[in-house]
């Protein structure tokens, strides 16, 4: 399900700048389509629940990166995973779409593949791959996907390439990876998400 932040007018109104875009390649998708990209990379991650994503703000983001991770920044991606449910729900996603067309023009692809990009890294985050913990096993697993699904680049190769190649060279993980994956104990299913679908204020 794609939800537009209720809290946030830019994205209440569905993002009406960037949805003009000045050119199609920095456009916003259509809900329809953006509901197929969910559906298309959940299988392909092969993650099965019901998954919500909300698209929110720069500030949106910031929001829920604070109260969730103690993190007082914007990011691109947040993943809340849904431990046990019982009641068929994998998790939500948090996408700031100001932030992930900031990336898609740096990358110099589309709004829409960028979007792409994010769901399916936050997706493989909430069916519990860590690349921060792991020995690769996502980063692996993403760019698979991302073979099947024609994706470019993913965001664990560009942090990766970012760091590797600067004259300061690698990092540790931590400070190479902000904000991707915030795995909070208590879940935006039962908070934010729940309460944009209860007031009905998503599109």
């Amino acid at each position: 399900m794609i939800l537009f932040d209720p809290d946030q007018v830019e994205a209440a109104e569905g993002f009406p700048l960037i949805a003009a875009g000045v050119t199609e390649r920095a456009a916003l998708p259509k809900k329809p389509t953006l509901t197929r990209y969910l559906r298309e990379a959940q299988a392909a991650v092969g993650l099965r629940g019901e998954v919500s994503v909300l698209l929110t703000t720069d500030d949106g983001i910031r929001g829920l990166n604070r109260r969730f991770r103690g993190k007082n920044k914007a990011t691109d991606v947040l993943s809340f995973p849904v431990e046990d449910s019982g009641h068929g729900l994998a998790g939500d996603l948090a996408i700031s779409v100001e932030t992930a067309a900031r990336q898609a023009a740096e990358q110099g692809h589309r709004l829409s593949v960028e979007l792409r990009v994010l769901m399916l890294h936050g997706l493989l985050h909430l069916a519990g791959l860590d690349h921060e913990t792991d020995d690769g096993a996502m980063a692996r697993k993403e760019r698979r996907l991302r073979a099947r699904l024609g994706l470019p680049q993913g965001l664990i190769e560009r942090v990766e390439r970012k760091h590797t190649s600067g004259p300061k060279g690698p990092q540790p993980s931590a400070a190479r990876m902000p904000g991707l994956k915030p795995r909070p104990t208590s879940n935006l299913s039962a908070s934010k998400l729940t309460a944009s679908q209860s007031r009905g204020a998503a599109r």
